[in-house]
């Protein structure tokens, strides 16, 4: 199987080195980072990750525009996305849900339990 390729999209530079560090500590994964929606779309089109990670709260452009963004091109439309949020409640994962990602990954976590959440989400294997 080849080596997955993870783009995590995140404004906070801090969360880009802890999602980096847990999957490179437990995996052979490839983690590409983004520090904005914009970025992230742009990166996602032309590397082609197999997941986006991506922060639901970020300036200027947020989680919910950046995922809808991605839908609207071809390249990018059938990637997983699964959201990191800080946000707890259930209205919000609800909200979340009903976008049609592939998960949530709530805020804290701990890294080196990611990929075990990615890949039960996805239904890969390790």
């Amino acid at each position: 199987m080849p080596t997955k390729r993870i783009l995590i999209v995140d404004d906070e530079e801090s969360i880009q080195i802890v999602v980096q560090f847990g999957i490179q500590m437990t995996t052979d994964w490839v983690v590409l980072a983004a520090s904005s929606g914009s970025k992230g779309i742009q990166m996602a089109r032309t590397e082609r990750p197999d997941v986006i990670l991506l922060d639901a709260s970020m300036p200027e452009m947020d989680g919910i525009a950046t995922f809808h963004a991605l839908h609207s091109y071809p390249e990018t439309a059938e990637i997983p996305v699964i959201f990191l949020t800080a946000k707890a409640q259930t209205s919000d994962q609800k909200k979340f849900s009903d976008l049609g990602v592939s998960g949530v990954i709530t805020k804290p976590f701990n890294s080196l339990y990611l990929p075990d959440r990615i890949v039960k989400l996805l239904d890969w294997s390790l």
